[in-house]
């Protein structure tokens, strides 16, 4: 597929608007070394950074046709090759992603087939304290201090099953879990109830980049942007000097709040999920029929 000049540089016009018109006001604070406790974890613990959410890919398979300036600005970037008459995502750069392409695909094909637990409560952030006196992972003071919020974790089981947030356990709370999960277990763990699980759908999609479309890209990223919102609404965190009314997992009321917006974004994540599960069956069909492109 070929798409002319003038139809793919308005794509990228309207996707550059799209991530502005969300995140526009946080960068150009950011210019200015404002950092943002809620926000910034976007782009630290994804490493992805904001000027290559701004760049539009079409996905492999299609050809940036040349123009009056022609599409050697999408030349340069990591995957791509010139073709005749444009430029687009090299079968190379696919070949060289073919692990990921299996991983991934086994990670969400997991994923999806199990039934979501919102048992969690958002305890996890908790558990990053627990029994840490005073200090803690951000700047924002906790919502109902040292003693409070052990107690909290104290009151409840830990059913977190998400290996990238159970990694960053203090010691005392790590035994507290009612699972004991490993990188190797993974596949074996994730399920679509968890927030994180939701929240790295867009770093698996970045990490596909640019063999996958933009706007697939761009979902990923707004998808992870309201599950951020809900996880460190529900931290033990005070952060509502930054707008964030908290969600007080501590009482009944606010369990049930929870559940409703974790249960809403495993709804929103289960979509973006089989759109990038599609993809990724394209690229793997791809690896080994030239004759085939990725959708």
């Amino acid at each position: 597929m070929r798409l002319p000049a003038d139809t793919w540089r308005a794509a990228a016009r309207e996707h550059r608007a799209r991530v502005d018109a969300l995140i526009g006001d946080y960068l150009h604070a950011r210019q200015s070394g404002a950092t943002h406790p809620v926000i910034d974890f976007l782009f630290t613990y994804y490493p992805y950074r904001p000027a290559s959410l701004q760049r539009w890919h079409p996905g492999f398979g299609v050809v940036l046709g040349d123009g009056d300036a022609g599409a050697d600005s999408h030349a340069a970037p990591r995957g791509y090759e010139r073709v005749a008459g444009g430029v687009t995502a090299s079968r190379a750069y696919l070949h060289k992603r073919a692990s990921t392409i299996a991983y991934t695909s086994e990670l969400l094909s997991a994923t999806a087939s199990r039934t979501p637990r919102l048992g969690c409560f958002g305890l996890h952030e908790w558990a990053m304290v627990y029994r840490e006196g005073d200090a803690r992972r951000h700047s924002a003071p906790l919502r109902l201090g040292a003693v409070g919020t052990d107690a909290v974790v104290e009151s409840m089981s830990l059913q977190c099953t998400h290996y990238d947030a159970f990694r960053f356990f203090t010691e005392p709370a790590v035994g507290r879990n009612a699972l004991e999960l490993t990188r190797e277990s993974q596949i074996d763990r994730e399920q679509p109830g968890c927030l994180h699980a939701s929240m790295d759908l867009y770093r698996l999609t970045a990490k596909l980049m640019p063999l996958v479309d933009s706007n697939l890209l761009l979902r990923s990223f707004e998808l992870a942007y309201a599950a951020r919102e809900i996880d460190m609404r529900a931290s033990p965190y005070d952060l509502r000097e930054y707008g964030y009314a908290p969600i007080p997992i501590e009482t009944a009321a606010g369990r049930a709040d929870y559940v409703r917006a974790q249960s809403a974004v495993a709804e929103r994540a289960a979509v973006v999920r089989q759109a990038l599960l599609d993809r990724v069956t394209g690229l793997a069909q791809a690896l080994t029929d030239p004759e085939v492109t990725a959708w």
